[in-house]
């Protein structure tokens, strides 16, 4: 016991890096080199008025910057998912939350259905609406969903908003 609280006393090299200071060869001089190329992106983004659309890259998102690089539905997907249908019971409301943005498509996986189909959202704030691939999800009726980047988007709602979709099935 004694051996190991004694060993922890010197660490070899660690009185030479705290003497350079924040020199060339610092460790944290990458991090805050990625942090200020962040910063400006973010602040580039703000500038033009998407300010609620960016998101820091990462490397789960390959470094995408916007929610616009981060959408892979091809523009005939868009006008499909966008087209008007008034088919299908309603199903009853809900509030959701971004889902997964890897997640590519035109989904909302909801408790308001026991099996996967086809669906229709509806975003009463914008009165916009979205063809969808229903998924269900365990939980109560009431337990919220989770929808689509793509479909959040064509909705137009913000995309760090809860909004109350209004659910479309068979």
């Amino acid at each position: 016991m004694c051996l190991g609280l004694g060993a922890c006393g010197v660490i070899p090299g660690l009185e030479q890096r705290e003497r350079a200071g924040s020199g060339a060869g610092s460790a944290a001089e990458p991090a805050a080199a990625e942090a200020s190329a962040a910063s400006a992106a973010a602040e580039a983004g703000a500038g033009s008025g998407a300010a609620s659309e960016a998101i820091k890259p990462s490397a789960l998102t390959g470094g995408a910057a916007t929610p616009a690089a981060l959408d892979t539905t091809t523009a005939a997907e868009k006008a499909e998912a966008a087209a008007p249908d008034a088919g299908g019971a309603k199903l009853g409301t809900t509030i959701a939350s971004l889902g997964d943005v890897a997640e590519p498509g035109f989904w909302l996986k909801t408790p308001l259905v026991k099996t996967a189909g086809k669906g229709r959202v509806e975003y009463p704030a914008t009165g916009k609406s979205a063809q969808v691939d229903l998924i269900p999800i365990p939980g109560e009726a009431g337990a919220g969903s989770r929808i689509s980047l793509s479909a959040m988007r064509l909705l137009g709602a913000d995309l760090t908003d809860l909004p109350e979709l209004v659910v479309y099935g068979p």
